[in-house]
């Protein structure tokens, strides 16, 4: 939907909504099996002098003592000779929900364009950097990595009246008009944190590109989202590990990281030399106001066995000016 409001202004609202079926994810093909490894991983029930089945383990030869008749040799949840092994299938979907509104103004001095987007997006996959859990894809269902919530874009560009205070002639107004000011502003929200358990508690044997996740006890995740105390990003009291033999029940991404507060300015003014001839001067400052942009390639650690778990431990670069000059002709 479209409305004109006056003459120089017009606003837009719209649905944006969208499937993806068919997607491209990673998938073992010899995973293992708990229930049986679990069995194994009791010395009473394997052969003497046989490893036992643990996590990483589970295509170690060996054997087990069945009911009735002799103890089989050389069973294992994972063969030894074919171990992980993933391999690229298009078994994913996604589905995609958006309300868009823009605001557009253009006037003599000035024009701006502000744009917002609220949206979900939810895949099993949202690429070969994420493998699905082989017996049950739904259970890897989640945001999608490049989710945002809230997407605010503000672009602007204002003819400064400095040159109403020399008059409309002369150097005064050579020196002070024509300056124009543009830029920028986002308020975006963070990336998701994606959960990860590379301990292979759940004994399925999928370590080239693992798809274990933690367990989650229901509770309010961001209790801390103040990047620069030095704590968790979020309760990370939460989370704990896999029990042995069972995948754990967090999704794989349920939560966002830091969101973007960011505002890149410019400065310029072109000076005539001739009908042909000029020079722009341009001042340009990147992160105008120096805010700590937090976590947004990354966000925070979300690997649960890691020391740095829930930790924030990168950020965008601080404020950036530069100046230029150039000359067209």
């Amino acid at each position: 939907m479209q409305r004109q409001l006056g003459s120089n202004t017009v606003a837009t609202v719209s649905y944006v909504g969208n499937q993806g079926h068919k997607l491209v994810t990673s998938l073992d093909a010899n995973p293992a099996n708990p229930a049986l490894c679990l069995f194994l991983s009791d010395p009473n029930n394997v052969l003497p002098n046989t490893p036992t089945c643990g996590p990483f383990s589970e295509d170690q030869p060996g054997g087990f003592f069945p009911v009735s008749g002799p103890p089989i040799l050389s069973v294992r949840p994972l063969g030894p000779a074919f171990s992980s092994n993933p391999y690229m299938i298009e078994i994913a979907n996604s589905t995609y929900n958006s309300l868009q509104a823009s605001l557009k103004h253009t006037s003599g001095r000035s024009s701006f364009l502000l744009g917002h987007t609220r949206s979900q997006c939810i895949d099993n996959a949202s690429g070969l950097q994420d493998s699905t859990f082989p017996f049950d894809p739904r259970r890897s269902r989640g945001f999608c990595a490049f989710d945002v919530t809230h997407n605010f874009v503000g672009s602007y560009e204002v003819t400064l009246p400095f040159d109403k205070l020399s008059g409309s002639q002369g150097w005064g107004n050579k020196l002070l008009g024509g300056w124009i000011l543009s830029g920028t502003t986002s308020f975006v929200t963070g990336l998701p944190v994606s959960l990860f358990e590379g301990d292979d508690n759940s004994l399925i044997g999928v370590t080239s590109a693992p798809v274990d996740v933690p367990n989650f006890t229901p509770g309010h995740v961001l209790g801390n989202t103040n990047p620069r105390s030095g704590q968790p990003y979020f309760n990370i009291s939460l989370f704990s590990p896999e029990n042995i033999g069972q995948f754990g029940n967090a999704r794989r991404r349920f939560f966002h990281g830091p969101g973007i507060n960011n505002w890149d300015l410019a400065l310029r003014k072109n000076i005539p030399i001739s009908e042909s001839k000029q020079f722009q001067f341009r001042f340009e400052a990147f992160n105008v106001f120096n805010h700590a942009q937090f976590g947004t390639s990354f966000g925070p650690d979300g690997n649960i066995n890691s020391s740095t778990f829930g930790l924030v431990t990168s950020a965008r670069d601080p404020r950036i000016m530069q100046t230029a000059l150039k000359f067209i002709f």
